[in-house]
C-alpha cells in the first residue's frame, strides 16, 4: 500500500516539474520526491506489508 502512495507522490511531482508549475515550497517536487523515496523505504522495511497471521497451527 506504501508503494502505490509512493507511486502516486512520483507522479504528482513529475507533472508539477514537467508543466513547470509555481507552487509553494511544501509541495515542491523534491519534496514530494522526498516523501515517496520515505514511503518506499517504509514499504521495502515491511512497515505497510499488511497483517500477519498470530499463530502458525490451528486452534483445537
Amino acid at each position: 500500500m506504501l508503494a502505490f502512495a509512493a507511486a502516486v507522490l512520483f507522479v504528482i511531482a513529475f507533472v508539477v516539474h514537467a508543466t513547470e508549475t509555481s507552487t509553494e515550497a511544501v509541495f515542491s517536487p523534491t519534496s514530494l520526491m522526498l516523501v515517496g523515496l520515505a514511503l518506499l523505504a517504509l514499504h521495502s522495511s515491511g512497515v505497510g506489508s499488511g497483517w500477519a497471521p498470530r499463530g502458525r497451527g490451528r486452534r483445537r
